[in-house]
C-alpha cells in the first residue's frame, strides 16, 4: 500500500450520512464507530478512503469468532458483526455530538498488531486515550476523548 494516492474525506461528505470509522484504544484494541450522521469525527479518520476501505474490508472478512454480545437486543444485535470477528463497536448517541454508546464488545478483542502493517500505521494516529468497552464515549475532532458517566 505505500505509494498508494490516499483521498481525503471532508466533514460535508460524511455529515448526515452513515459513516464508519475505526480507532484503536490505548491497550491496542480496535473498535468500529458507526457515526451515523454525525461529522464529529476525528480529522485522522479522514485522511484516507482507501485506508479506511482497507480496515472495513480486513474486520469485515475476519472469521467470526464469538457469539454477539449485544445486551440490548433488538437493533444493537445487527450491529454486532465487527464484534463476532473481536472488534468493539460503538454507536452514536442521536443528539449528542461525538458521543457513543458501546452496543457489542468481543469477549476476545483481537490486537492492532494482527492486522497488516499500512493499517497499523494509519490506526497509530487514531489510538483513543482511553480503554474500549467503557459503557460511552465522546470522541472529538481532534482525537481527544474521555469515556463518559452512564
Amino acid at each position: 500500500m505505500s505509494g498508494q494516492t490516499h483521498t481525503s474525506l471532508t466533514r460535508e461528505e460524511i455529515a448526515g450520512v452513515e459513516f464508519d470509522w475505526f480507532a484503536a484504544d490505548q491497550a491496542g484494541h480496535v473498535a468500529q464507530f458507526l457515526a451515523a450522521g454525525d461529522d464529529t469525527v476525528p480529522a485522522a479518520a479522514l485522511v484516507s478512503e482507501e485506508l479506511l476501505e482497507a480496515t472495513h474490508v480486513w474486520i469485515d472478512t475476519r472469521p467470526e469468532t464469538e457469539d454477539p454480545n449485544a445486551p440490548a437486543g433488538g437493533f444493537d444485535e445487527h450491529l454486532a458483526a465487527p464484534q463476532r470477528r473481536g472488534a468493539f463497536v460503538y454507536d452514536h448517541v442521536p443528539g449528542e455530538p461525538g458521543v457513543y454508546r458501546l452496543v457489542a464488545w468481543p469477549r476476545e478483542p483481537f490486537h492492532v498488531t494482527a492486522m497488516p502493517a499500512p493499517l497499523q500505521a494509519y490506526l497509530q494516529g487514531l489510538t483513543l486515550p482511553v480503554t474500549f468497552g467503557a459503557a460511552r464515549l465522546f470522541v472529538g475532532p481532534d482525537g481527544q476523548a474521555r469515556t463518559l458517566e452512564s
